[in-house]
């Protein structure tokens, strides 16, 4: 200490050109530089690693992000722009296929059979699924690319056949597309004459229970088809037969006499009979237009819209 302070003296005693300072000054620039230099080099360091952290934390918020918004998703979801037709390889199902297509719709049908031994350029263009309505685990994942159903599956036989397949199958494809999110359900079920009850009871009793169904799970989305007699050109095997030679000329008739079908007892069986054609074209409208509200349309309902 008494050394140091004796070098103190002597640099305050000293003159301005006095080696002592002179060496002193050395020192201490030297002793500046040096921590300057290692100040910098630590600020460089800091700086680096301040940077380095930056971009890392921002790589990491914008892959956050990414993830986030679905932008960085491996997979895109399923787009629902099919139109699905069940039974649509048969009489009327085949129709609604080929107005669909018309209407450049993406057209799916389910069946039992599958594909129509139809040899008809327009069955190239439909998806064709073989399957059962009882086994919606086999088919539901066609549901996720669909926005609409039509229903045509129907039949005649026993009382317990015609409850099953009018009924209880259509009920199993109502109950898998709502399950599977679709919006908009068509059912096409049949135009009540009136009949006593023994007189295909089954048929009807399916019928109305499809119906229910529908209304219950497709408030808002559910359209019930109610048509007389179909008339048209039926494909039955290699043979076309022409149903329009009867259901023409009837049409032509009644579908001008709507009042008559109030007459009671009589009055339903003056319901006119409708082509195949204009039940697809409102098949078609009802199922795909959010402008057609749900509900019920009859013969004549059916004739506007398919007209339109």
């Amino acid at each position: 200490m008494s050394r140091m302070l004796r070098q103190y003296g002597r640099l305050v005693l000293a003159p301005k050109n006095s080696p002592i300072l002179i060496n002193i000054q050395r020192h201490h620039f030297s002793s500046s530089v040096n921590t300057n230099e290692a100040s910098g080099e630590v600020g460089k360091e800091s700086a680096g690693s301040v940077k380095a952290a930056s971009k890392k934390d921002s790589s990491a918020d914008m892959k956050s992000s990414e993830e986030v918004s679905g932008t960085n998703t491996s997979s895109n979801p399923t787009e629902r722009n099919k139109l699905l037709i069940l039974g649509g390889s048969g009489f009327v199902g085949t129709h609604i296929c080929k107005e669909a297509l018309q209407q450049h719709l993406p057209v799916i049908s389910l069946s039992r059979s599958g594909r129509p031994k139809l040899q008809e350029s327009w069955t190239f263009d439909v998806r064709w699924v073989q399957g059962s309505l009882f086994e919606p685990d086999k088919w539901k994942h066609v549901l996720e690319e669909t926005s609409a159903v039509i229903s045509c599956v129907g039949g005649f036989g026993s009382n317990e056949t015609m409850r099953k397949v009018n009924g209880d199958a259509n009920i199993a494809a109502i109950n898998a597309a709502y399950d599977s999110g679709v919006k908009r359900f068509l059912y096409i079920s049949a135009f009540d004459f009136g009949l006593p009850s023994f007189v295909l009871r089954g048929y009807y009793e399916g019928k109305k229970a499809a119906e229910e169904a529908l209304r219950i799970k497709f408030p808002y989305g559910g359209i019930i088809l109610r048509p007389g007699f179909i008339h048209g050109d039926r494909q039955v095997g290699s043979i076309k037969v022409p149903l329009s030679l009867l259901g023409t000329p009837l049409e032509t008739v009644l579908k001008h006499a709507k009042s008559v079908t109030q007459i009671p007892f009589i009055g339903p069986f003056f319901v006119p009979p409708v082509k195949v054609t204009t039940v697809a074209k409102a098949a078609v409208r009802a199922a795909t237009d959010n402008a057609v509200p749900p509900g019920v349309l009859s013969v004549w309902g059916i004739n506007r819209l398919g007209d339109s």
